[in-house]
């Protein structure tokens, strides 16, 4: 009985799971949509409404994240297991403090670039986002790549994120994984 109390206790909040596999779908959605309609050539109906569908995701992210902030802020998550290395612990929480930063990153670096290149981010057609600055070609040139790299980098990250879980729960087995899965835990 104490032992299924401290794997309650070691699990996220309700809230942070729903935060995370919510930011997860919308991130991966977000860059694969990227990548197929940046193959799309020319412009075409398909095409614009990829672009609007990749900036509604990207906003979105951007909200949840600042929730997922905010709540983490307030909600502390649990320690990791003293059993696990320090040097992990340490990598553990290095990854997660880049993966905020990109969840930031990524989303404003793409509505400045789509503020540069002179087009309006309207969030789900409902919804106009204040524009900062006139367009300017130069500009959007110097972010059209810088939001790219940030992207590429946000995958690598994410890649790393799912490896280093998938290595706790199939090697490890030290339910480390099992702590942000939905449901209860067992």
């Amino acid at each position: 009985m104490q032992l299924q109390q401290h794997q309650e206790q070691a699990r996220y909040t309700t809230i942070a799971i729903v935060l995370h596999w919510l930011i997860a779908v919308l991130i991966v959605g977000a860059f694969t949509l990227g990548l197929v309609m940046t193959d799309i050539p020319g412009f075409s109906p398909t095409k614009l409404r990829y672009f609007s569908w990749h900036k509604w995701a990207g906003v979105t992210v951007l909200l949840l994240a600042a929730l997922r902030l905010l709540w983490r802020l307030k909600q502390r998550p649990p320690a990791l297991s003293s059993a696990m290395p320090a040097w992990q612990r340490s990598a553990a929480h290095g990854l997660h403090h880049l993966l905020y930063l990109m969840m930031f990153a990524v989303p404003v670096s793409g509505y400045l670039y789509t503020l540069a290149a002179g087009v309006p981010v309207v969030w789900f057609g409902l919804f106009k986002l204040p524009v900062f600055f006139a367009k300017d070609p130069a500009l959007a040139a110097i972010l059209k790549p810088v939001h790219y790299w940030l992207n590429m980098l946000l995958a690598g990250l994410v890649g790393l994120h799912v490896l280093a879980a998938l290595k706790h729960q199939l090697i490890d087995r030290d339910g480390t994984m099992r702590r942000m899965l939905p449901g209860r835990s067992h």
